[in-house]
C-alpha cells in the first residue's frame, strides 16, 4: 500500500483527490446497494416485481443517460457534474432510508442511477485530462482505488445493516454529502482544452457519433463487458448449484469477490507495468480479451461435478470458479487502463467525456442483452445435459473479442501506438 500512495502522491493534487473520491463513491455505493433488495423485500414487504422494477429503474437511468451526462460535462465542465452528480446521489441515498412508498422508492432509485451518469463520464474526462502524458498509470491506480472501494463497502454496509437499513443509507449518505463539499472546495474547475468553444450540441453529438473507429472499438469491447459481469451472474449460480445456498454457499460467494478485489489491490500496477514494458497497448488489449476467454476454461472442464455441501470435496470443487474469478480479475487488470487510455486517443482529444459515455451505454446496452444471452445459454446447457456449454460459448466470446480488436489494430482504425512507461 505505501508504494501505491507514493505512485498516487506523484501526481497532482488534482488526480490524488479524483482517486480518492471514486474510492469513497464506490463504498457509499457498495456498503448500500447490495443490502437493497433483502430490504425492499423485507422490512417493506415488497413483491418481487416491485423490487425489480425499483433496482431496473436505477440501472435504466444510469445507463440510458451516460450519453447526456457526457455531453453536459464537455459543455459545462467537469467540476459542475462532478458535484452535481454527489449531491443527487445524497439525496437519492437518504431517501431510500426513509420512504416506504412505491413511488418514493422508484424516485430514489431513479436518483441515484443519474447521479452516476452525471459524475462518472466527468471523473474519466478530468482524470485523463489532469493526468497528461500519465493517462496510463493514472487509469491503472484508478482501478485499483476502484476495485477497493467495491471490497471495502459490503464489508461496512454489512456491520450498518446489522443494526438497520436507514443507519446504512445515512452514512452513505453523509458520505456524499462530504465528498460535494469536498469537490466544491478543492476540485478545479476543468473543460476539455480541445473542446471547440462555439460548438452547438448538434456538432458535438454529431463529431461522437460519426466516429466510425471509436464505435468499432466499442462494439468489439462490449462482450468483456459482458464476460466480467459473469461474477455477479454465472459464478454465482454455479456455486450455488455445488454447495448450496446456505452459510457455506455464501462464505464462497463472497470468496469470489474477495479473490477478485485482491488481484486488483495487490498486481494492478506491477500487471500494468510488465504490460508496457513487454507489449504495445493495442497488443495489452488483445492479451487481456484472450486471458478473459481462457478464465471461463476450468469451470467447463469441471462442470459436470456432482453438488456437494462442505468438506474438502466442496472445496476442491470450487477451485475451478475461484481460478475463473482470479483469471477474470487479471484480465481487466490487463485491460482496463489501455481501454480507457484508447477511448481519448479514437476521441482525438475532443469532446472526452462524451465519448465515455457514450460508451458506458453501449456497454450497458451489452451488458444487458448478453445476460439475457448468458441465462437462456445456462438453461438450455442444464436442459440438454451438457453443464460445459455455457462456459465454452463465454470463452468463444472473449475470443471474438480479441479477434475482433486485433483486426481493428491491423487495419489501423486503433491508430499506432508505441509502449508505454508505467511505474511498477
Amino acid at each position: 500500500m505505501n508504494s501505491l500512495w507514493r505512485q498516487a502522491r506523484s501526481f497532482d493534487t488534482t488526480v490524488q483527490l479524483l482517486l480518492v473520491n471514486q474510492l469513497a463513491i464506490n463504498l457509499g455505493f457498495y456498503m448500500l446497494m447490495p443490502y437493497l433488495a433483502v430490504h425492499l423485500s423485507g422490512t417493506l414487504v415488497l413483491g418481487a416485481w416491485a423490487v425489480g422494477l425499483v433496482l431496473g429503474l436505477r440501472n435504466l437511468s444510469q445507463q440510458g443517460m451516460f450519453l447526456v451526462g457526457g455531453l453536459l460535462a464537455d459543455r459545462l465542465g467537469y467540476r459542475p457534474l462532478i458535484v452535481a452528480g454527489c449531491a443527487l446521489r445524497t439525496v437519492g441515498f437518504a431517501a431510500l432510508g426513509v420512504v416506504d412508498s412505491l413511488p418514493g422508492l422508484l424516485a430514489a432509485s431513479a436518483a441515484t442511477g443519474l447521479a452516476g451518469a452525471l459524475f462518472n463520464p466527468a471523473v474519466r474526462a478530468y482524470l485523463a485530462a489532469g493526468a497528461g502524458e500519465r493517462r496510463v498509470e493514472a487509469f491503472a491506480l484508478f482501478h485499483v482505488f476502484y476495485q477497493t472501494g467495491i471490497l471495502l463497502g459490503p464489508l461496512v454496509g454489512l456491520a450498518l445493516t446489522a443494526v438497520s437499513f436507514p443507519v446504512t443509507c445515512a452514512v452513505a449518505a453523509v458520505l456524499f454529502g462530504l465528498l460535494t463539499l469536498l469537490q466544491l472546495r478543492w476540485l478545479p474547475a476543468r473543460k476539455g482544452a480541445a473542446d471547440p468553444a462555439g460548438a452547438t450540441w448538434r456538432e458535438q453529438a454529431g463529431t461522437v457519433l460519426r466516429n466510425r473507429p471509436f464505435w468499432l472499438f466499442a462494439a468489439a469491447m462490449t462482450g468483456s463487458y459482458v464476460l466480467s459481469f459473469q461474477i455477479y451472474l454465472a459464478l454465482p449460480l454455479e456455486t450455488t448449484r455445488l454447495v448450496g445456498d446456505g452459510t457455506y454457499g455464501t462464505a464462497a460467494t463472497s470468496a469470489l469477490f474477495v479473490v477478485s478485489g485482491l488481484v486488483a489491490l495487490a498486481g494492478q500496477m506491477r500487471i500494468t507495468a510488465w504490460c508496457g514494458r513487454t507489449w504495445t497497448p493495442h497488443r495489452c488489449l488483445v492479451a487481456g480479451l484472450a486471458l478473459m476467454a481462457a478464465a471461463f476454461l476450468p469451470p467447463a472442464l469441471t462442470a459436470g461435478v456432482v453438488p456437494v455441501r462442505g468438506g474438502w470435496e466442496a472445496a476442491l470443487a470450487l477451485v475451478p470458479l475461484l481460478a475463473c474469478a482470479g483469471l477474470l480479475a487479471v484480465a481487466t487488470a490487463v485491460l482496463y487502463p489501455y481501454e480507457m487510455d484508447t477511448i481519448v486517443a479514437l476521441s482525438g482529444g475532443r469532446w472526452v467525456a462524451t465519448h465515455y459515455g457514450l460508451y458506458n451505454t453501449v456497454c450497458g446496452v451489452g451488458i444487458t442483452v448478453g445476460n439475457l444471452a448468458t441465462g437462456a445459454v445456462l438453461d438450455a446447457g442444464r436442459d440438454a445435459g451438457a453443464a460445459a456449454l455455457p462456459w465454452l460459448v463465454l470463452a468463444l466470446v472473449g475470443a471474438g473479442c480479441a479477434g475482433a480488436v486485433a483486426a481493428l489494430a491491423r487495419s489501423g482504425h486503433l491508430g499506432v501506438t508505441a509502449r508505454v512507461a508505467v511505474r511498477a
